[in-house]
């Protein structure tokens, strides 16, 4: 999913490594049971339709914490579904299978995040700020791939002042 990301980007290179990545580790590391990829120099990057509509000019919009999903905005909200259909519990079709590699997915990342959340209690006094401060700059970071976004185009009329 992240190859196809990158390729929508116009990051082909990116997306070929990718598609490289997924090879290497399907023949030489048992069926993708193994990441040989990362030991033969090809790293991992991690791309999501959020960070596309981003490339693509669609504007972050309201921050939004959603119950189990966590923080988000209104242009990764959008990204969200087609991102979790592509996810591996959607090739099960047994309903149980599904729904338990979703379970532990969901488990899998809050247990990741219990470190974070320990830091959190010691340094935010407000929490809901620094998290959402902290979402949105990261996010944005990943949608420019950790460059300052292009200047504004001086070109263009600005918007009316909202009276």
């Amino acid at each position: 999913w992240s190859a196809v990301n990158n390729f929508l980007q116009g990051k082909g290179t990116a997306g070929v490594y990718d598609v490289m990545r997924v090879g290497t580790n399907t023949v030489f590391g048992i069926v993708g049971l193994l990441d040989v990829a990362t030991e033969l120099g090809l790293e991992k990057t991690r791309e999501d339709f959020g960070q596309t509509l981003g490339v693509w000019g669609m504007g972050t919009g309201a921050y939004i914490v959603w119950p189990l999903f966590g923080p988000s905005s209104v242009r990764d909200s959008i990204g969200l579904p087609l991102d979790t259909a592509v996810t591996p519990a959607v090739a099960f079709n047994d309903g149980g299978a599904r729904y338990s590699l979703t379970a532990l997915q969901i488990i899998n990342t809050r247990a990741n995040l219990l470190g974070a959340t320990r830091v959190l209690d010691d340094i935010a006094l407000d929490k809901y700020n620094f998290i959402r401060d902290a979402y949105l700059q990261r996010r944005r970071s990943l949608v420019f791939d950790g460059n300052d976004p292009p200047p504004e185009d001086p070109t263009e009329p600005e918007a009316p002042a909202a009276k």
